[in-house]
């Protein structure tokens, strides 16, 4: 296997395999979140798009590797896994800390000089330059625990057993550290089409807030805003929602064909 390949598959996981796909999704999970997150979208766009869920070390299959909490560090990670999926349009899916992953795994391809990617849809989380100062990384277990609670994101069944608590945690405070220390370069922007999605009440994110992703790409971007907070999209109407329009996007972008490669930015 060349090193290429077993980094792909170290980060990568292709729950339903659709090699005829003309189209590519790759999904970046949550903070705490794994790549099982996005089975039932894989499920739901194949064969039509082939879906692949990054795996963040520190659970799952993963969970004896160290975390990483620097939010650079592991798009440059991410990024030196999947640079060579360039034979085919591949847009990128994140929610919460999986859209700011995907914007900056976006801005390296971009520096790479490989294909543009067909789209970036950014879910949960507002844009770069709308700072706020959390630390809820810093904050006790109780408080941490508190507020995956706040965001209905986690299993209670999780949340009230110790050892599954012991075992989940230092993936979930690395997380929320790596993306509440993360800084943006404010000198860059992506320039491709960028899909926001928010929910109407989500406590982490203003709907003003998750429409400024306009600001951090010179191509079109359009806001899609659904009932809930910020796992609206696990709710079955706006998951269905959600999976619809995931279809159309990407299947208008797989009838044009692979985006051409720019020369490499020196």
């Amino acid at each position: 296997m060349s090193q290429s390949a077993e980094k792909f598959r170290k980060w990568v996981r292709r729950s339903h395999p659709a090699p005829q796909a003309r189209t590519r999704l790759l999904c970046l999970p949550h903070a705490g979140g794994s790549a099982s997150f996005y089975f039932p979208v894989s499920r739901a766009l194949a064969p039509a798009v082939e879906v692949l869920a990054v795996q963040y070390p520190g659970r799952q299959d993963r969970r004896h590797e160290p975390n990483v909490p620097d939010l650079h560090t592991m798009a440059d990670r991410i990024f030196h896994a999947v640079r060579d999926l360039d034979d085919k349009p591949l847009a990128l899916f994140g929610h919460s800390m999986g859209a700011v992953l995907a914007y900056e795994v976006a801005l390296r391809m971009q520096d790479a000089g490989l294909p543009a990617p067909a789209r970036v849809f950014t879910s949960g989380r507002r844009a770069p330059s709308c700072l706020r100062d959390e630390r809820i990384h810093a904050e006790s277990d109780e408080q941490l625990v508190a507020e995956l609670r706040k965001l209905s994101g986690t299993a209670d069944t999780m949340l009230t057993d110790p050892e599954l608590l012991e075992m989940i945690m230092p993936a979930i405070r690395s997380d929320y550290r790596a993306v509440e220390t993360y800084a943006h370069d404010p000198g860059r922007r992506l320039d491709c089409p960028v899909t926001v999605l928010t929910g109407d009440s989500d406590p982490r994110v203003t709907v003003e807030e998750a429409a400024a992703w306009e600001h951090h790409t010179s191509g079109p971007t359009d806001l899609h805003v659904y009932p809930g907070g910020h796992f609206y999209l696990a709710e079955p109407r706006e998951s269905a929602l959600v999976i619809g329009l995931l279809r159309e996007l990407l299947a208008a972008q797989g009838a044009q064909g692979p985006a051409p490669a720019r020369a490499a930015v020196a």
